[in-house]
């Protein structure tokens, strides 16, 4: 009888077990299935399977259609003062005079091509500030005379909004009512390895599009002084300056501005000005022909070594470092010292200087910023007046 009762045992066990293994396998079967991201009816038959289909790419062609002809070619004519001298690099002519006052300048035409992308069915059109004015900006002897070529095959004059070099930005005005628009989206939003489209005139071929991905956001390369810029390796080359990245959606997510290059041409490293930085200066431009940035006045600020964390008494190396600064700015009438340690703004932790200066240039003209410092080993809160970076 025991023996009966030991061999039922071990059977209901087995029967148990059995059971355990089917319902385990349709879990982890409804599991995997549900994790998976949906794909089209269409698409099922390219999904990578038994048969070794490759991965389908997203169809682009409608948001192309809607998209192109919401940019333009851009092209810029100006008039560049040279030197032309033949000593201007001598010392010894230079400790003695200009040896322009001899020779004279001379002036150049400089021809710059680019893209734009029309933001305002009225006829406001942002590009870069670079494909505004070329290499040589600083020395322009007179404003460039601007052609807009719409995709309707439309040229026309186009005058100077305002540019704003800091973030290789221009916007231009076309009299031109009823353009077709690109509608901004929100860059914030944006994933690395999210599909993009990139639209412009590489190399005077108009109305061309690659297709890539988003390879980084929050890049700093050392191209403009404000950078946060969006990295793609969506084909970008000469002439796509200015140009739309588009989204899955049809949405303006970036303006097209620089590429890294070692040839000259598209190694897939191209850099984009976010939307959202994009349409403010569009706004600041609009509003006050130039872009009102905070200030707290002159400050100097380094990074943060293991070095300088031991002696200061920070437990890391969070945060910025502060350097020399001016008694009559902002920020010392506000309470901030040399050798403070900024770890946030308005409780934006502070990674390093270049974010740190956008944002103090981001925050609201007139408004107060709470800056968050270590000192001496204590962390204190000061409140700092933002002015306008004319003001200081």
């Amino acid at each position: 009888m025991s023996a009966r009762r030991l061999i039922l045992s071990v059977l209901l066990l087995a029967c148990g077990f059995a059971a355990g293994l089917v319902i385990t396998a349709r879990m982890r079967g409804t599991t995997d299935v549900g994790a998976q991201n949906p794909v089209p009816p269409a698409a099922a038959a390219q999904a990578p399977g038994a048969g070794g289909g490759a991965v389908p790419t997203p169809d682009f062609t409608r948001v192309a259609e809607r998209a192109i002809p919401a940019v333009a070619n851009i092209s810029s004519v100006q008039v560049i003062r040279r030197r032309n001298s033949p000593f201007q690099n001598d010392p010894f002519f230079q400790f003695f005079g200009d040896p322009d006052d001899v020779f004279g300048p001379r002036n150049r035409v400089e021809r710059s091509l680019g893209s734009g992308v029309v933001v305002s069915s009225d006829g406001y059109i942002l590009t870069n500030h670079h494909v505004i004015v070329g290499e040589s900006g600083q020395q322009l002897r007179q404003l460039p005379a601007i052609t807009v070529a719409l995709e309707d095959r439309r040229e026309i004059e186009a005058r100077i909004i305002g540019v704003d070099p800091e973030t290789d930005l221009a916007l231009v005005k076309v009299n031109a009512t009823n353009l077709p628009t690109i509608p901004w989206g929100n860059s914030d939003q944006l994933k690395v390895a999210e599909w993009v489209m990139a639209i412009g005139n590489p190399f005077q071929l108009n109305q061309t599009v690659t297709l890539g991905i988003v390879s980084a956001l929050g890049r700093r390369v050392g191209i403009t002084e404000y950078e946060d810029f969006i990295q793609t390796d969506a084909a970008i080359n000469p002439g796509n300056s200015g140009g739309a990245l588009v989204n899955a959606r049809g949405e303006l997510i970036g303006i097209n501005t620089a590429i890294f290059s070692q040839s000259g041409g598209y190694q897939g490293i191209g850099f984009a000005v976010p939307s959202n930085l994009a349409r403010r200066i569009v706004s600041e431009l609009q509003q006050h022909g130039e872009v009102r940035r905070g200030s707290i006045g002159y400050v100097e600020f380094a990074p943060l070594t293991t070095q300088a964390a031991a002696e200061l008494g920070a437990p890391d190396t969070d945060g910025v470092l502060v350097g020399r600064m001016r008694r009559d700015s902002a920020a010392y009438s506000g309470g901030l010292r040399p050798l403070d340690i900024v770890l946030a703004i308005n409780g934006a932790a502070v990674e390093d200087g270049g974010q740190l200066i956008r944002l103090i240039r981001d925050a609201r003209i007139g408004s107060t910023a709470v800056v968050t410092v270590l000192r001496d080993g204590r962390t204190l809160e000061l409140k700092i007046p933002i002015r306008s970076s004319t003001e200081q």
